[in-house]
């Protein structure tokens, strides 16, 4: 006998949440002094699956914020998850940042920075490793991020493009 749950993961059912991942301050020199702008890179996504990035300029910090999240709901992408970790280790690569990410065991958390781990926790993962090499940018570690989520192809997705049968494979 099976065991419903009481709120199903569904992701349209889901509500987006949004973070800002970092603010970017611009200086311009005028003749009167400095004049600044603003830029913000933001992580959206509903914890069940879906997730986007956004980066957003303007002259004021609240409408670069703004202007990030119309951007980030444009790029949502689903993740293939299994349970509350990733089905198997991936490498996602942008410019010149690498990041690893190998699934955990349950109760481990998230393993990371804090730029990537905004990604992977608004993706719904709850228990990865990761680490990062070269380059710590926090644009480049989100979008390295992303690139590696993209990448994730459970059971069936495999299943589904080979066009064969795999045996299940047992879980902790």
């Amino acid at each position: 006998m099976a065991i419903e749950s009481v709120n199903p993961v569904n992701p349209e059912e889901q509500p987006l949440e949004d973070t800002v991942v970092k603010i970017y301050r611009c200086a311009k020199v005028v003749k009167g002094g400095r004049r600044f702008s603003f830029a913000a890179l933001v992580v959206v996504g509903n914890k069940a699956g879906n997730v986007g990035i956004g980066y957003g300029k303007a002259n004021e910090v609240p409408m670069s914020v703004e202007k990030a999240i119309k951007d980030a709901k444009k790029s949502m992408n689903q993740i293939a998850l299994v349970g509350k970790t990733i089905p198997h280790q991936v490498t996602g690569r942008y410019r010149a940042t690498k990041i690893i990410m190998v699934p955990a065991n349950p109760g481990t958390g998230v393993i990371a920075g804090s730029s990537a781990r905004a990604v992977l926790e608004y993706a719904g993962v709850q228990d990865v490793l990761t680490k990062v090499v070269g380059s710590t940018s926090a644009k480049n570690v989100v979008k390295a991020t992303m690139d590696g989520l993209l990448k994730l192809r459970d059971q069936e997705m495999v299943k589904a493009l080979r066009g064969v049968e795999v045996e299940p494979v047992k879980r902790w």
